[in-house]
């Protein structure tokens, strides 16, 4: 979908959205439109139960004789900030995506001082909620109402070179989610870690230097809890580390590390047959580590920051690990392994300790689609956060909070330990009934040292059901513009 801005006018063609604030206030090119119809703009307002409340929008009739296809407005309510913004360009698109108009124009001309920085931000959201995966369709379906006719957006608004350069970093934001979205849309037979893996090899167009660890590095390092996960699948498991350097030599890397499981059977303690399909979207973490370099490097962020993501497959076979197994991971720590389908934090506990010890980071945030059990307690709403650092989960709170990508903090404290303490090794790799999420992040914090730590929860996140403004239907791409906020704000000054 091609996105342009141009100073503000009512278009000759095509469809149009014009600006009402709550309390039926028309905007400048609203009111201009209603003047050119003859005052059908109100008219269509005091017949209708729109009063420009956020999230509102009301479809009138296009002027006859004209070359508009449709005239919509759209209600920016009584606070017109960075979220509602994008939120009312991607209702716009989604109002406007199969109705058969082929481009619309969007006058920003209300609701905010800032001008320059709202039309930036509606045309992030329209990018956002354009998003579509159906590289896989042939045909198009008959209840998805076939493929978009909307192909182009033009913002209009006073100023529209600024505006236009202000949109150019989130442009390279939104790269990244698209990123994410793609890599965690696949299905398993074509996202494996190898082919991954290669998918990180290719930021380096963007100048990310990408390496990768194969199995026999990991087993030279004593990632025994990493090579366990993949025992049972043909495809060999792999670490990618990923670097961005924007910042001087001196200056300690920021990191970031994901959870890769490109498939979760569950291994020899195989999950059940319905909604397995859905375990493509296990390396989810993986997903927006990755989309998060392609956005950092992308905008040319002034910070070094390292991300790993660990890959691997976990299946059952002959060779695949049971329960009752007792790995020694490279820390040198003893796990005991009672269930194959708690692998994330197995993964994961190799990729920490690698991170901490070799790169000595300010600090790391991992995420990772980890438990059933924090949507449980969170839904779809936030994310999980643990975290050993105040200041790190305060500034994460702030950035999600900031960008819709809302993260809530859970407990960690020392007497969860005893519930994965085992009789035959240092730790278990799961607990009791209870408290699953926090005993999985109880876990992580053994392989970190002292390094500040956050552990991010998104297996509520990573996959949406149902579509909202800015995040259609599948996989969201969650995190990745929490992360680059909580970078630039805080690490790039």
């Amino acid at each position: 979908m091609k996105i342009s801005f141009a100073e503000p006018a009512l278009p000759a063609k095509g469809a149009v959205v014009v600006l009402v604030a709550e309390g039926k206030k028309l905007s400048a090119a609203a009111t201009d439109l209603d003047k050119q119809t003859k005052g059908a703009v109100k008219r269509a307002i005091a017949a209708s139960k729109f009063t420009g409340k956020k999230g509102q929008s009301l479809e009138i009739m296009a002027p006859a004789g004209g070359g508009l296809d449709r005239v919509l407005l759209a209600g920016t309510g009584k606070e017109f900030g960075e979220l509602e913004q994008q939120a009312l360009g991607g209702n716009v698109v989604g109002k406007l995506r199969n109705t058969g108009s082929a481009e619309v124009t969007i006058i920003v001309d209300a609701g905010t001082k800032d001008l320059t920085a709202a039309a930036a931000n509606v045309a992030l959201g329209a990018r956002l909620a354009g998003y579509r995966f159906d590289k896989y369709l042939t045909k198009q379906q008959e209840n998805d109402n076939g493929k978009p006719t909307l192909k182009a957006i033009k913002i209009g608004v006073k100023g529209a070179a600024a505006a236009k350069k202000a949109h150019g970093p989130m442009d390279k934001i939104a790269d990244g989610v698209v990123f994410a979205r793609d890599l965690v849309s696949e299905p398993g037979n074509v996202i494996y870690p190898e082919s991954l893996a290669a998918q990180c090899k290719e930021l380096t167009k963007l100048g990310v230097k990408v390496e990768i660890l194969d199995e026999k590095k990991m087993a030279k390092l004593g990632m025994n809890a990493l090579l366990g996960v993949g025992l049972g699948s043909e495809r060999e498991s792999c670490i990618v580390v990923m670097s961005w350097n924007g910042a001087a030599k001196s200056k300690k890397p920021i990191a970031f590390v994901g959870k890769g499981v490109t498939f979760d059977t569950g291994g020899i303690s195989l999950k059940p047959g319905p909604g397995m399909e859905e375990m493509k979207w296990d390396m989810g973490g993986s997903g927006t580590v990755i989309g998060l370099m392609k956005a950092l490097a992308g905008r040319k962020a002034k910070a070094n920051v390292v991300g790993l993501v660990g890959l691997v497959e976990n299946m059952p076979d002959g060779k695949a690990q049971r329960p009752g197994d007792i790995v020694k991971s490279m820390s040198g720590q003893t796990i005991e392994i009672l269930n194959t389908d708690a692998e994330g934090r197995l993964v994961l506990a190799d990729v920490l300790w690698y991170c901490q010890d070799r790169f000595k980071p300010e600090f790391i945030v991992d995420l990772a689609t980890l438990t059933g059990a924090i949507i449980v307690g969170l839904g779809h709403e936030y994310a999980g956060m643990f975290a050993n650092d105040d200041k790190l989960a305060d500034r994460l709170f702030a950035a999600g909070t900031d960008t819709g990508e809302k993260v809530w903090r859970m407990p960690l404290h020392e007497n969860y330990d005893k519930l994965i303490k085992s009789p035959a090794a240092d730790m278990q790799n799961i607990g009791g009934k209870g408290a699953g999420s926090i005993t999985a992040a109880q876990f992580l914090q053994r392989f970190v040292n002292k390094t500040p730590w956050a552990h991010l929860d998104i297996a509520g996140m990573a996959w949406s059901k149902e579509s909202r403004p800015t995040v259609p239907k599948g996989a969201t791409g969650f995190g990745v513009r929490l992360l680059d906020r909580f970078v630039a704000d805080n690490y790039e000054k």
